[in-house]
């Protein structure tokens, strides 16, 4: 009985003093600054992920400005081919039938052609065009007929003092998706994406 009696004493006090030492670590615990978020594991893939939907965007939006290069080779630089492109004349077969085609082939610049904002529409004006195939080796006044996708921009001698950014094509697809990922990336670190 006396057994009984000790047990109905001592359990109120151990409840209490246990309900004590827990509200004492409650309170220490929200005293300590908030613990610090395990850093993510996946950060590397979460990276690749966005790396990979940015590139997807970027590629869907060369498919959709690809323009039909198709004009006179007014320079060869190391950097790829300066044309003047708006020569819809040379759109005919057999003409089509390689992407270089001699100086010696007449052909005409209409004037008064405008470029149209659909995919696949002849590019007007001076363009750079990179990513080329390899061969036939293009020479000055030869003239290309290629399909390009936008890849940023170039700045252009056009004389000596006289720079004019002009826009930038490439001939493949995954070469403008890299230069245009290059420039965005140089352009959000401050750099101005020139060549020099």
């Amino acid at each position: 009985m006396l057994r009984i009696k000790f047990l109905r004493f001592l359990t109120p006090v151990l409840a209490a003093a246990l309900t004590g030492c827990a509200h004492h670590q409650a309170v220490v615990k929200a005293s300590e600054p908030p613990p610090v978020a395990p850093a993510r594991e996946n950060d590397a893939s979460a990276t690749a992920i966005d790396r990979a939907v940015k590139s997807e965007q970027v590629r869907m939006d060369c498919i959709a400005g690809r323009r039909l290069i198709c004009g006179r080779i007014v320079k060869v630089l190391r950097d790829g081919l300066v044309v003047e492109s708006g020569y819809t004349d040379l759109l005919r077969p057999p003409l089509t039938a390689s992407w270089l085609i001699p100086a010696t082939v007449p052909a005409k610049r209409d004037s008064g052609t405008i470029e149209l904002r659909q995919p696949g529409t002849p590019c007007i004006g001076l363009v750079l065009l990179t990513d080329t195939p390899k061969r036939p080796k293009p020479k000055v006044l030869d003239y290309v007929v290629i399909i390009g996708y936008p890849a940023g921009s170039y700045r252009y001698q056009a004389a000596p003092g006289i720079r004019k950014p002009i826009r930038k094509f490439a001939a493949g697809l995954d070469t403008a998706v890299r230069l245009t990922l290059q420039a965005q990336e140089n352009h959000t670190a401050g750099a101005l994406p020139m060549n020099p």
